[in-house]
């Protein structure tokens, strides 16, 4: 039997395995944590899509409950049953779907329980919905500590849901630069034959087009731009890659002004780095975000970004300096920034080399599996939670 064999088991859970922000920091955590230290398993509330090719250990069990939609009282039966089997040392839930399964972990004996959070959905954008605090307060004593990937969902559990600060842990994401890296040589192509050549300016952006993304808002900017802002629409792309309910939504807005020939909405692709590579600039719409995994790709893509102003996106985007941050849901300020860097090609340039070097220098995967590494080792050492 090998060490790996006898690694400490941690229970990985979450609402689904998909496309997604989370999801991928999930990934690229398994991937690089060290094989020798511990096992894993991704329990899912629902179920696991062909995301789950991206794991590269072998040795990880993926396990979907099939929840359906609403109460479905036969799950809790179901995790109960899968963690008395699994026995693991340690479970980790993330977001508001998976903290329930604290409870369920506790009575099942698992004696290690972490909890991260890493944003909001549409239904509490800002964290104030007097139920969800509710269950997250009573739950808190039963999770021995916290992980957040930005300093503002610290702030938040500490000031709303009254946890104390030394039970929560910050760390950001993590980014693989070799991956996503700048464009070099010759243009990369984009989109079908004829879609864009080398003069071309790509507003490209990439995600879950679900309404807390709010896709919408930037197709209306890029149709402000088309439409009043004097530039050349010849010119002008706009690039959305993700699938989503929003999807249909932005492609029916386009239609509907004649501008269906200058975007590209292809759905979800498993090319993005290349896609990176062939953008100008990237949109970050978002209503609210944690860490965004896409922001830190499009950084480390040497791509200035522009992001709207909440949760942790000021954390990751240097306004002026990196990117421009914005309000969220205001298309003619989204319009106004991307203006500022099609008129200054320099200015785009100079903000995406700086956000590459930040990259390089503080959002490493390394650092990142490190820093996870660092919280299970200190609690596996002192397996006796405390409430």
């Amino acid at each position: 039997m090998s060490t790996a064999d006898n690694a400490p088991l941690i229970v990985h859970l979450i609402h689904r395995l998909d496309i997604g922000g989370l999801e991928n920091g999930l990934v690229n955590l398994i991937n690089n944590l060290p094989p020798e230290r511990y096992r894993h398993a991704i329990v899912c509330l629902e179920s696991a899509g062909d995301f789950r090719l991206r794991i590269r250990r072998p040795d990880v069990e993926i396990i979907s409950l099939n929840k359906r939609q609403g109460k479905d009282w036969r799950h809790y039966l179901s995790l109960f049953q899968t963690l008395r089997r699994l026995r693991p040392y340690l479970i980790h839930t993330r977001n508001l779907p998976g903290i329930e399964a604290q409870l369920l972990a506790a009575i099942a004996g698992v004696r290690l329980r972490v909890h991260g959070e890493h944003g909001r959905d549409i239904a509490d954008l800002q964290g104030t919905r007097p139920r969800y605090r509710m269950l997250r307060r009573l739950l808190a004593p039963l999770i021995g500590h916290f992980i957040t990937v930005s300093k503002e969902l610290e702030t938040w559990l500490v000031s709303a849901i009254g946890v104390r600060p030394q039970r929560i842990s910050h760390i950001c994401n993590g980014v693989d630069s070799v991956r996503f890296r700048p464009h070099r040589g010759p243009p990369c192509t984009i989109g079908p034959a004829g879609f864009a050549d080398e003069n071309t300016f790509i507003i490209g952006s990439v995600g879950r087009m679900a309404e807390v993304k709010d896709h919408m808002t930037l197709v209306r900017a890029f149709l402000i731009l088309i439409s009043h802002g004097g530039l050349a629409p010849q010119r002008l792309r706009l690039v959305i890659a993700g699938d989503g309910p929003c999807r249909q939504h932005c492609l029916e807005m386009l239609h509907a002004a004649g501008a269906n020939n200058l975007a590209w909405l292809p759905g979800a692709r498993d090319d993005i780095p290349q896609l990176m590579r062939s953008m100008t600039i990237f949109v970050q719409p978002s209503l609210t975000e944690g860490a965004s995994n896409t922001v830190l790709e499009a950084m480390a893509s040497g791509l200035p970004v522009v992001a709207t102003n909440v949760g942790g996106n000021p954390e990751l985007v240097q306004n002026d300096r990196t990117g421009m941050l914005i309000p969220p849901n205001d298309p003619a300020q989204l319009a106004y920034a991307i203006d500022q860097y099609y008129r200054a090609p320099s200015l785009a340039a100079q903000h995406g080399a700086r956000a590459r070097r930040r990259v390089l220098s503080e959002f490493s995967l390394a650092a990142m599996a490190d820093a996870y590494q660092a919280v299970y080792d200190r609690l596996i050492q002192q397996p006796m939670m405390k409430g």
